[in-house]
């Protein structure tokens, strides 16, 4: 696997992520598996049993990827002297033809969650933001056409304890 970028925040996130299942989530998942053989002379046969050892196989394969992309990850450090967009730093955009506004952090590809605001440097809008100033406006080819975003402002990350 390549080497990707992530923010010192998505560091925290996915290895806290990583903790969480390798002890209580495995726990749970061992805890119905327990449960199950003990309602069921043939656990093979039991619904519950299966479903607890298929919800296992993909806590575990969740397991692997975490450990894999962190393995992979190189913490990329936002320039705090610079006054442009760079990742981990939250965006304030406007949008120049409905005028909506619109807020999103830049992050690497595998920590991007766009329902979260956390959108890659890799995305379309990512590259078409990076490097620009507060007031420049940004030219996104997007499904329904040329999006035209205006920065309204750039907010540094917040430091990870």
């Amino acid at each position: 696997m390549n080497e990707s970028l992530i923010t010192p925040a998505g560091l925290a996130r996915l290895s806290e992520e990583l903790q969480r299942l390798k002890t209580t989530g495995r726990e749970e998942i061992a805890e119905r598996i327990r449960h199950a053989i003990s309602t069921d002379a043939d656990p093979t046969a039991n619904a519950d049993y299966l479903a607890a050892r298929e919800e296992q196989a993909l806590h575990e394969s969740r397991i692997a990827r975490l450990e894999q992309r962190l393995a992979a990850a190189r913490v990329a450090e936002p320039d705090a002297e610079n006054d442009v967009v760079d990742l981990g730093e939250r965006v304030l955009l406007r949008d120049l033809d409905t005028h909506a506004v619109l807020e999103y952090e830049l992050v690497g590809s595998f920590e991007a969650d766009p329902t979260a605001g956390r959108i890659s440097v890799e995305s379309p809008l990512g590259r078409a933001l990076v490097g620009l100033g507060t007031g420049q406006v940004a030219v996104v080819e997007a499904p329904k056409g040329l999006r035209k975003l205006k920065i309204m402002g750039i907010e540094q990350p917040v430091a990870v304890a």
